[in-house]
This record gives structure tokens, sequence and C-alpha cells, in this order.
């Protein structure tokens, strides 16, 4: 696997690219991959040596080769690479090879020097320089067989070092290479690679040029590996960053701001309150403020950005913490003889979670759980309303649906009078239909119990407030101190669910006032609220009455168009001149309009009065959940925001990667808009230390993106701009638009192109495999990742169901192991209930479901660095030996070779891949624990779990 990326230089192989100037020189579309011409062919060659010298007295080299390409006109170095190291070989074959991309096409021009070293030791911090050659590529071209043999000078021009043997490779010949010639000995021979590009970027896009426009920097590794039956097969293996790091969180936090603007507007706009109820909304105010201010101080900070990648070591800094750590998609692409090219993608990224804020306290799930169960007496001490998460959760898809559907119902109202103006029957019965659809939908949703009794709550809180049970002169009202949670009707701990008769009031008498506020824009006047009558009786039946209103107003205007029906239907023949100059007269086109024009104004009219009076209902509940929660409310929603915003630019890349390799499969595009896609989250984080907060933030983040649907537009053109996707919604609701060529726009489904959203579930599985989750197990508690997984396996095992209903299995992919998928998910739900420790096998099933139903696949870790590529590379070389028939000698060589990621330099100064740079050898937790050095006495072994006890204790006070 091409290594992972770490703050700025990129670790491929045994070479370090510096991505900082590799990103200095933008070269627009193509590198972008979206340039939908064929790439010129690439040249890819093999190196082997014959006859070195030897160093010392009856001692073999170790031998491996530099490779630098140079452009001759320009005098440039354009690249360079090593081989793999071959140890103690004469005659060693290096199975490292060179591609040209298209970055830098092959020329005949172009010169290749090959420099040969005799390594000491394994880590080459000191070698000997053996010889060099130097060829073109004209030369390699126009050799008998593309076959060349050069000789190696030494430094003083004597040719007596050997000679190296340079082979064009063509998929076509590779059977034909003598196997034997080649050890699976790791010892010997570290692995079985063939090519690496000269400039770190291999497109490969002849057979799917259209991978999308968001991908960008391709890194590419290719091998070649042997099968059971000793063919070879070629596997290209390219990773890339993704745009969507910067561009999604900066879309998000765009969208956070306005909501919170608008949240403060429809505070302005509630009308006078009581004082009581007046001060906690300027307390609110207040507070959005500062959301609103923060953020847009990140997004100034982030607009600064030139990149878009964030490596591990910048995952604390607060102008960054929107962004996803590490994140990378990952291609293996297989070609074998006379089989079809296979391709498996994953995306790599680092646990969405607010690493800025910490994890002492635990992460979102914990913090979500222990607010929630706090509420009720932040409710007392501010005195006010308490609400539970499910009536919050409802008073914004009341808001949503009414920001959603009352300028529908306005649009398709003039629709309707248009299709009148023009005498079109059909036009007319379908935007009475759609008309008819969308006010049937705004009256269900608004006829709500919790709309009705937050508005009585809400003119509860309106000064002068009078009640049918106002008490009668002399009767002592009751305060705070006899359970009165505020100046209203509402005691103390009421849910909207409690009857709404027979409730304690208190009138409000207090002088009526215009009332200001600060917010960001200086002093606003409160809007006087009118719709609620003050120092009135509240008749609990008017709400009844005005949203019922809107039903009858579109019952009137449906009984009147079909009357207009019926009538053009009697519609007599044609009948002398001055009959037909009647008939015309008494049915002008204007008629229809002119009949339809009074209701249809009275339907937008109740319309307008309905939404008016729900807005200000659920701002009121809202005002409850924020004038309780402050200020550690506003400290989390702060959190879910972060969280989120990382979890859904990984979602959005691994979305539009699908889309792309899938754009021209049938069975896919109609599972993505019959039944919609699953994606499959899997983590490696341990259930110990500050890693459970970590998971707990990703388990909170990920079904979080349930709220997300997508949509797939067409492209203005294709430039790339055109191309890149955005997002639009509120926080309980977002759309991601997805734009396409036009070409691959017009092949889509017709649902699809006419805007159906396609519905995402993610899935989040979790298990956990470093020394701390040995410790975790053994000592502390893993019910955290077991419920994640019990939970999420029925999420999946419904999604199944779903797709099994509504979409034939031979939609789904094939595969050479034929597992039925039923049974998958049997073995998994029963892995899932197991009490078994570092139970990967969770993994593994619920990897291979995901694949099988045409998922996105993502896996994480705490930086997506080691433990993922160590998940990643495993995973690449399961599927080549169980779907490509990989020997079984080849199984280790290949794994090595797909996790080799330091250069030469490097190896004799390992960084510790969780811990930062420059960390040297520091072990990878913070608290090291010797646990084999205590094991030696019982009584040491009592001490260190005592101090470990009061660690833990002390860590989570």
């Amino acid at each position: 696997m091409a290594g992972r990326m770490e703050d700025g230089i990129r670790h491929l192989g045994h070479c370090a690219v510096d991505m900082k100037e590799l990103s200095a020189s933008p070269r627009g579309l193509r590198a972008a991959g979206v340039n939908l011409s064929p790439m010129m062919r690439q040249i890819e060659f093999s190196l082997e040596c014959k006859d070195l010298a030897p160093t010392g007295r009856d001692v073999k080299p170790n031998a491996f080769i530099h490779v630098a390409v140079l452009d001759p006109h320009k005098q440039e170095l354009l690249s360079q690479t090593c081989t793999e190291l071959v140890e103690a070989n004469k005659d060693p074959l290096f199975l490292t090879g060179m591609t040209f991309p298209s970055e830098y096409p092959a020329r005949p021009e172009m010169l290749v020097k090959l420099a040969v070293y005799d390594a000491k030791d394994k880590s080459q911090e000191s070698s000997n320089f053996l010889g060099s050659a130097t060829f073109s590529i004209g030369d390699l071209l126009r050799a008998k067989d593309e076959r060349l043999t050069l000789n190696l000078r030494t430094s003083d021009g004597v040719c007596t070092a050997g000679s190296v043997v340079v082979s064009r490779l063509k998929m076509g010949e590779m059977e034909e290479v003598d196997v034997d010639h080649i050890t699976t000995d790791t010892s010997t021979q570290k692995c079985p690679l063939v090519c690496e590009s000269a400039s770190h970027v291999c497109l490969d896009r002849e057979t799917n040029p259209l991978s999308g426009p968001v991908f960008k920097n391709p890194v590419c590794k290719v091998y070649r590996f042997q099968t059971t039956n000793s063919k070879w097969m070629l596997v290209r293996e390219q990773m890339e960053e993704c745009s969507l790091s910067l561009s999604i969180p900066k879309q998000l936090l765009s969208l956070y701001i306005q909501e919170d603007m608008v949240r403060v507007q429809d505070l302005t706009e509630l009308g006078e309150l009581s004082p009581h109820w007046d001060n906690l909304r300027k307390e609110v105010i207040n507070r959005y403020g500062g959301i609103i201010s923060s953020y847009q101080e990140t997004l100034a900070e982030m607009d600064k950005i030139t990149g878009s990648f964030k490596p591990s070591c910048c995952k604390a800094q607060k102008s960054l913490e929107f962004i996803p750590i590490n994140l990378h998609t990952q291609r293996m692409r297989v070609t074998c003889p006379r089989k079809t090219d296979a391709v498996y993608d994953i995306i790599t990224v680092g646990a969405p979670a607010a690493h800025f804020q910490g994890f002492k306290c635990g992460g979102l799930q914990r913090l979500l759980s222990r607010y929630e169960a706090e509420k009720k007496s932040f409710s007392t001490a501010y005195q006010c309303i308490y609400y539970s998460p499910e009536h919050t959760a409802k008073a914004q898809e009341v808001l949503s649906s009414i920001s959603l559907l009352h300028p529908l119902i306005t649009g398709l109202s003039e629709q309707l009078l248009q299709a009148a103006h023009e005498h079109s029957s059909p036009r007319l019965r379908d935007a009475l239909k759609n008309l008819s659809d969308k006010t049937e939908q705004f009256v269900h949703t608004l006829k709500d119990e919790l709309v009705k009794s937050a508005l009585l709550a809400l003119h509860a809180a309106r000064p002068g407030f009078v009640s049918k049970n106002q008490k009668q002169p002399g009767q002592v009202q009751p305060g705070p101190d006899h359970n009165q949670s505020s100046p209203q009707t509402l005691p103390t701990g009421h849910t909207p669910a409690t009857p709404l008769t027979d409730r304690p009031t208190v009138c409000n008498n207090v002088e009526l006032s215009q009332t200001n506020t600060t917010g960001e824009a200086g002093t606003v006047p409160f809007k006087q609220q009118d719709s609620i009558p003050q120092h009135k009786e509240y008749d609990e039946e008017e709400w009844d009455r005005v949203w019922a209103s809107v039903a009858k107003c579109l019952n009137c205007v449906i009984a009147l168009v079909d009357k207009l029906h019926e009538e053009e239907k009697s519609k007599p023949e044609p009948a002398p001149d001055k009959q037909l100059a009647d008939l015309i007269t008494s049915h002008n086109p204007g008629d229809w309009r002119e009949q339809l024009s009074p209701l249809v104004s009275r339907l937008q009219e109740c319309v307008q009065e309905v939404s008016d009076q729900a807005k200000s209902a659920m701002t009121f509940v809202l005002l409850q959940e924020a004038a309780c929660s402050a200020p550690q409310g506003f400290l989390l929603q702060t959190r879910r925001d972060v969280v989120f915003s990382q979890a859904l630019a990984a979602l959005v890349c691994g979305f539009i990667m699908r889309l792309y390799a899938g754009a021209q499969d049938k069975g896919f595009l109609q599972q993505l808009h019959l039944v919609g896609l699953v994606a499959q989250f899997e983590s490696l984080l341990s259930t110990y230390s500050e890693e459970i907060g970590m998971l707990e933030d990703m388990e909170v983040g990920i079904a979080d993106l349930r709220k997300v649907v997508f949509k797939i537009t067409e492209a203005k053109s294709e430039e790339l701009d055109d191309l890149q996707p955005s997002v639009c919604g509120r926080r309980d609701h977002f759309t991601v638009e997805v734009p396409l060529p036009c070409p691959v726009f017009q092949t889509l489904p017709e649902e699809i192109r006419e805007g159906k959203p396609v519905q995402v579930y993610p899935v989040l599985f979790n298990v956990g495999i470093n020394e701390q989750q040995t410790i975790a197990e053994r000592f502390g508690d893993i019910s955290l990742q077991e419920r994640i997984n019990q939970k999420n396996f029925e999420i999946l095992e419904a999604y199944y169901k779903l797709l099994r209903d509504k979409v034939p299995i031979e939609c789904l992919p094939c595969f050479q192991t034929q597992s039925d998928i039923k049974e998958l998910l049997e073995t998994l739900g029963q892995n899932v209930v197991t009490k078994k420790r570092k139970n990967v096998e969770i993994l593994w099933l619920a990897g291979a479901i995901c694949r099988r139903l045409n998922g996105i696949r993502f896996t994480s870790c705490k930086s997506a660095k080691d433990r993922t590529s160590m998940s990643v590379t495993l995973e690449q070389c399961a599927l080549l030996r169980d779907e490509h028939q990989l020997s079984k000698d080849f199984f280790t060589p290949a794994l090595n070779c797909m996790r080799s990621r330091l250069s030469h330099g490097d190896i004799g100064q390992w960084e510790d891949p969780e811990a930062g740079s420059g960390t040297g050898h520091k072990p990878a937790s913070r608290h090291f624990y010797p646990i084999a050095l205590l094991l030696v006495s019982s009584h040491l072994l009592v001490v260190w779990l005592i101090l470990s006890l009061v660690f833990l204790l002390a860590k989570y006070q």
C-alpha cells in the first residue's frame, strides 16, 4: 500500500516525495482526474543485474539501484526512485521498475541514469557505489525485444562492475518470465514490486478515464505477483488526496453561520415577552453571537489555507479542527491474463473527533447522555420549560418543513393561476395535483400536539397574560418555591406531551412596552406579535381552526377546478358566428384565473398565517432548549459540528469515488435510486484512555450522517469548478449536490435525473487491536465497543432486507468466493454477541458484506496511519488471495511490499505513527506500563493495578 502521507511528506515505498513541492504547480483539470481523453500509453521497464563485483572476499553484494530520470533539454532532474534491496546476490533480479506517467510522458530523448549500490546493512545508511549506466528511452524502444544490456562503469570509468539489464514490461509477456528465478524468500528479496512511478503519479485511466474531479496528487505503485497456476497478475495501487477535505468544512461553516443568524433573527421576531423570558432571550442571542463570531474567525483562517491536506500533527489546531485528518482514497486495480480488470476502493481517514477540545470528560456520546440527564435541573435553575430531545428535534423538523414547503406552495399557486390564465386543462390538473400534495404535507406536518402546546406556552410568556384559571383576589400566587418554573403556565419538568387542561397559571401583570435587544448588527426592535391577542383569554381551539382553514381553502380550490373542467367538457359544439362570439365572450381565457384568484389568494393567506404562528411556536421551543442548555449545550453543539464536518467530508469523498466508479454500472445505478448506499466505517480505536472519547465522538458523528442525502445534478460545463459538490440545508437535514458531466448524467436512470434524493446508510464497526485494547479487555470496560457493534449490525441487517426486497440479486457484484450475504450476516450477528478478545472477524465480515452490497468502505484509527495501513494492506492481500488466486508463497512478500513506507535513509530513524512528528522511539501510548516486568512479582502487579485505577479516576473526574 502506498504509505500514509504525513506532515507534507508523502512516503512511497523507499522514496520520500515532498508533497508541498508537488502541490505547488497545479496542472488543471488533467491533474484532477477529469480529463476524458485517452492517456498516452505508459512505458514500464524492469531491472536486473549480472555478475556484480563483490566488495569483499567471498561476500555477495546487497544490491539496490537508484533510478533518476533526466530531461536533456532543460538539464533538470524530473524524478527519482529506488528499487528494493536484494541481499547477498551477485545476479539480483529487481522486481522494482519504472513507470512514465502522463504528467511526464516518456519521450525518446529522455535519459535514465541507473546507479547500483552495495548496502552494508538493511538500513542502507551506508553503502558503496558499484557502478552506473545511462540510456535513453529511444534506445530501449529501438532495442531488439525492447531489452538493453548495459555495462556498469565505476567512478574511474573502468567497466568491471558487472552489467544491468533493462527490459520493457508488457502484460502479455509476463507469463514468459522464468518463475524459478524469482525467490519468495523475504530475507533475500524483499517484495515482488514491478514498477514504481518515477514522478510518483500513475493515472492509468485508459479503461476508466473518469475518476472524479476532487482527487489530486495521485501516488502509484505497481506490483507483479504470481498466482496459484504460475501465471502473473499486475496490481496497480493508487492513492490520492481529496480537495473536499477543505471545501466541505468551509461550506458547512458557512451554513452553520447562516443557520445561527436566522435563529437569532427568529428570536428577535418573537415579539414582546415578559421580563423573565426577555432576559433569557437576550442571553441566548448573546451566546449565538459568540458562536457566530468564532465560526467566522475559523472560516477566515481556513480561507487562507492554500492546500487541502491535514496531517495528524495538526489535529489539535483550532483553525483546522473542522478538517478531517489524513483523508486519502485508495484504489487497487488488478489485471490478470484473460480476465476482466477488478477495482477495489477504500477511503482512509483519521477518526472524526474533536481533538482540539480534548477528551478529558469523554466524547460526545457520554457528554450528551450526561447533559440530557442534567437538563431538567438546568430548566429549574433557569426557570424554563424542559423539552426532551425528541421534541426539540420535532421543532427543528417543523421549522425545516415550513422553510421548504411554504415557498413551494406559493410557487405552485402561481403556476396554477398561470395555467388557468392559459386555459390549459392538462397543466391546470398537474399544477393542482402538485399544489394539493404539498399543501396536504404542510398541514400534516403542523397537525402536531407540540405546536399546539408551544403556542399556549408562548401566549403565557406574553406580558399581561390572562388565563381561564386566573386566581381570585387574595389568592396566594405560587412562585418558584412552589415548583413554579417561570412566570407562565407550565411548571418545572413539564413535557409537552402532558395534558394542557387544568394547569396552574400566572398572570404576567406588567406594563406593555416595546423591547429591544442587541445582536450582531446592533439594536434590533422586536416585532410586535399580534397573531395571539394580548390581555385576552387564549382559546386552545384556535390553532385547530387556523390550520384546518388551510385544508378548507384547498378543498375550495379543488372544487372550483373540478367545476371548470366539467364546464369545459360540456362546452357546446361550434355555433353560427354570432353565437360563437357570445360563447367566446362568456368563456374567455381570463375567466378561469379570475374565478380562481380569490380562492388561491385566501389559501396563500391561510398558509402564511399558519406558518407565522407555527414558526413562532417552534422558535419558542428552541428558546427553551437554548436557555436550559446554556452554556453546556452550546459547547456540545460546537463539538458536534466539528465531528460532523470531518465525517461528512469523508462521506462525500467516498460517495463521489463510488459514483464515478459505477457510473456505467446499470445495476449499481438501479440500487442507488431504489434503496441507496451503505457506508461502512471500520474503526480500530481502543476502548482505553483518550481513544474512548474519540470513539464516542465518532459514534455520534457517523450516526448524524443519516441526516444527509445526495442529489445528482447535471454540471453546467466540464470545467473543474462546475464539477465540485455543494452542500445546502441545516443541521437537521443536509443535501449534497453532486454535479456530473452532461454525457455521464444523461446515462443515469430517469429518477436520479429528475432529482430523486439518494439515501446513505452509515454504519460503524469497531475492534481495538493495539496494546491499549489488551489492557482494556483485561482490566477495563469494552461495553462501548460491544454496544456500537450490536447497534450497527441491526442497521446493516435492516438495509440488506430493504435491498433484497427492492433490487434484483443480479445488480450486486459477483465474487469468486461465493459466500451468501445472508450467511455472512448471520455469522456477523453471532460474532458481535460473542465474548472474544480482539475479534477482528467482525471487521472482516463487515467489510466483505459491504463490498457485496456495493457499499463505500472507510477505515480509521486515531490518525489513519499505521493501524489503518496494516488493516488496508492485509485486506488487499486477502482480496488478491481469495479473488485472484494469489500464490501462498507470495502472500507474505506482497504484504511486506505494500506495507513499505519509509525511504532508505529513514529506516534507521523510525517515527512512531501515532505520536506526531519528531517522536523518535517513543511508545505509541503516552502512558506505558511494562506489564511483563510487573508480572514477575504479584506485589508489584497489585501496586500497578492500584496506580492505574487512581490514574483513571483522576483522569475522568
